[in-house]
């Protein structure tokens, strides 16, 4: 008999599995996760008491690195993302091919595109308008050979004015061809005709504005999800004794192109396709308790993951973006919560709005992380948010790949250091 690793003997004996649960288990999650073992370890049961009940809780390694890679279409960079295996394990337990899947925090669109390429119908929303031009191109992607073609009919020269500040970011060079596929993108929008090849250049060049590899058209400078001031890159590139160099525009998006479409063969753009087949496709640019564009009653399964307590800088982070698809960056509110409180008072107005979208047996996941180096446990914080729009908390899943640690992330001390988790509330409509 192949004994246990003593760190789960221990967590085990700290503890004790539930009481069974079947009775309240109509979609058998319960169990699926008290019997997983996919990955060489059974699942640890716990509770988490918040809000004044107590949530059975499952800590497993439920996806892994270990898995077969997800499709080359999620990797446009943006910060703080969850990995497109997280939403898919949800989707595929608690959905059906045709159902809608809701994500009110859209951010790159991770759980959008997963929805698709799974048959069902997705639907997103983000206060951020950088989202719809990020998501929307991936859902119906064109052909390289069609990219190629495009830009045949693309003039990327431009004679006209230039922001002196983007010299710091760009050989003059490559600062022509950005501008002149800028205005050659706006013409198309003023005259009705940007198509879903254009929408897909605009994407792909958005996400090589700047970056810190060749691949970019910058010169070196912070990750593609984070953009830096014009005085901030000067003191970069001293430091690091760099000028911008020549960047070809039109062959580092068709290297991304490809890059992107490397998984998309026939299959995937029928499941695409699938997912399209009505209106319901839609990307919503709204605060999330606020959408009265959805359909009370219509979607089977939220999955999302919302703004943390953390400090974000929209203005700082996305100037460059948003200047490149002609986005006022200051006209862009998004909520920055620092306060528990003022967390949990927004969090319950986003549950209020989800309770009405949702259809009845209806599920959201909710996934809350760790913030403040695991002092504030979000999980505690989300269950009387969700209780509070008549939600019923269902259970917590907690994912942690290294499994022998799990222990410190309930505060057991074993004298080993803490793992980062993906910390997910499940709530069910009633």
């Amino acid at each position: 008999m192949d004994p246990q690793p003593e760190a789960q003997q221990v967590q085990q004996r700290l503890f004790p599995d539930l009481e069974p649960v079947e009775r309240t288990d109509p979609d058998g999650l319960h169990a699926a996760l008290r019997e997983f073992d996919e990955f060489g370890s059974r699942s640890i049961v716990t509770r988490t008491v918040a809000g004044g009940v107590a949530v059975p809780t499952y800590v497993n390694e439920f996806w892994t690195s270990k898995q077969r890679a997800a499709s080359s279409l999620h990797e446009v960079s943006y910060r703080a993302c969850f990995k497109p295996q997280l939403p898919r394990f949800f989707i595929e337990r608690l959905t059906e091919p045709g159902d809608i899947v809701y994500d009110p925090f859209l951010g790159r669109g991770t759980t959008m595109i997963e929805t698709a390429l799974l048959e069902r119908v997705p639907i997103g929303c983000d206060l951020n308008p950088l989202s719809e031009v990020l998501v929307v191109p991936r859902l119906s992607p064109p052909t390289l050979d069609l990219v190629e073609a495009r830009f045949d009919e693309i003039d990327l020269s431009w004679e006209g004015e230039v922001m002196e500040d983007l010299l710091v970011f760009y050989h003059p060079e490559t600062l022509s061809q950005i501008r002149g596929l800028k205005h050659y993108l706006m013409q198309r929008r003023v005259d009705g005709k940007l198509d879903a090849v254009d929408r897909w250049i605009q994407m792909v060049a958005v996400n090589r504005l700047t970056g810190h590899s060749p691949g970019f058209f910058s010169v070196y400078t912070m990750p593609p999800n984070q953009a830096v001031t014009a005085d901030a890159q000067r003191k970069i590139n001293k430091r690091r004794e760099q000028t911008p160099e020549p960047r070809d525009v039109r062959a580092l998006i068709l290297r991304k192109t490809k890059s992107l479409l490397a998984d998309v063969d026939e299959d995937v753009r029928t499941r695409l396709a699938t997912s399209a087949v009505d209106f319901r496709v839609r990307v919503v640019t709204s605060p999330a308790a606020k959408t009265p564009q959805i359909e009370a009653d219509s979607v089977r399964l939220v999955v999302t993951s919302p703004p943390f307590l953390d400090v974000v800088q929209y203005h700082d982070d996305n100037w460059l973006r948003c200047w490149f698809c002609d986005i006022d960056v200051d006209s862009v509110e998004l909520s920055i919560h620092r306060k528990i409180e003022d967390w949990q008072a927004a969090m319950t107005e986003v549950f209020i709005e989800l309770a009405r979208v949702l259809q009845s047996g209806g599920y959201v996941a909710f996934e809350v992380g760790e913030v403040r180096g695991g002092k504030v446990r979000l999980e505690e914080l989300a269950v009387p948010c969700g209780k509070a729009a008549g939600l019923d908390p269902v259970l917590i899943l907690v994912n942690d790949q290294k499994f022998t640690k799990t222990a410190n992330c309930w505060g057991v001390d074993n004298n080993q250091k803490g793992t980062n988790t993906n910390r997910v509330v499940v709530f069910r409509a009633t």
